[in-house]
């Protein structure tokens, strides 16, 4: 075998070698994981009712948030996702609630306008007056004829004011919300309806006073689709027997 011809083997014997090795030296790229889905943001919403009274008086704060897992108001602390809280502010205040949850913070507030009280010479308010002002309605959540705990106070007020005004007899009014057919709202206004005559029968108000009647959902307070309007339809509204 000529020289020419063992230098072209021994070329050949190199390559065969060397080039599986550099194949097996080839980096492979490393697959990107999916980035997680985004949590949803919180919505939150609040409303005063009345958003305007004087000192002494009460109002309710109504809110209803999604998405989150911390509520705060500022001054009442922590609070479920919704419900209603009724406050009696010293002055005129903005009430603020703070939503948290894996998706941000959503914030929303309610003006409440404290008049003072006037010093005048106007007659002393009738029987009449003072029910409007101190009697206040009693609200329930979805589909449900039993008292929320957070209402119990109200249902309270109530009847220590009935109480103290024997000559007042009063017409609880059931209401609800415009979701289901109008037998069955009916119906779960008459139940709701009962269970604040018997909340307060329990508390000394004589049964003869007070009488009942179910609106259904004939006679909204407020008509706008939403949750913020549907929780002011689903109450037991107070008025005077003429």
């Amino acid at each position: 075998m000529t020289q020419r011809k063992l230098k072209a083997f021994a070329l050949l014997a190199t390559l065969t070698v060397v080039l599986p090795l550099a194949g097996c030296n080839k980096k492979v790229a490393k697959a990107t994981p999916p980035a997680p889905p985004i949590p949803p943001a919180p919505t939150a919403t609040l409303a005063a009712n009345p958003n305007v009274v004087q000192q002494g008086q009460v109002t309710v704060l109504t809110w209803q948030t999604t998405n989150a897992s911390e509520i705060t108001i500022a001054g009442l602390g922590t609070v479920p996702p919704s419900g209603s809280r009724s406050v009696t502010p010293g002055e005129s205040t903005t009430y603020t609630l703070l939503a948290r949850g894996s998706g941000g913070t959503k914030d929303a507030s309610a003006r409440v306008t404290v008049n003072a009280r006037i010093a005048s010479m106007a007659p002393s308010p009738t029987d009449e007056d003072l029910f409007v002002r101190n009697v206040k309605d009693v609200f329930f959540d979805y589909n449900k004829p039993t008292l929320r705990p957070d209402e119990v106070p109200a249902a309270q007020n109530d009847s220590a004011f009935l109480a103290q005004h024997p000559s007042l007899n009063v017409v609880v009014e059931g209401h609800c919300d415009d979701r289901g057919s109008e037998d069955y709202n009916l119906a779960l206004g008459a139940s709701r309806a009962d269970s604040v005559k018997q909340a307060l029968v329990q508390r000394g108000i004589s049964p003869d006073r007070i009488k009942t009647v179910s609106f259904g959902k004939e006679k909204p307070f407020c008509t706008q689709d939403n949750e913020h309007c549907w929780q002011q339809n689903r109450v037991d509204h107070f008025e005077l027997q003429r």
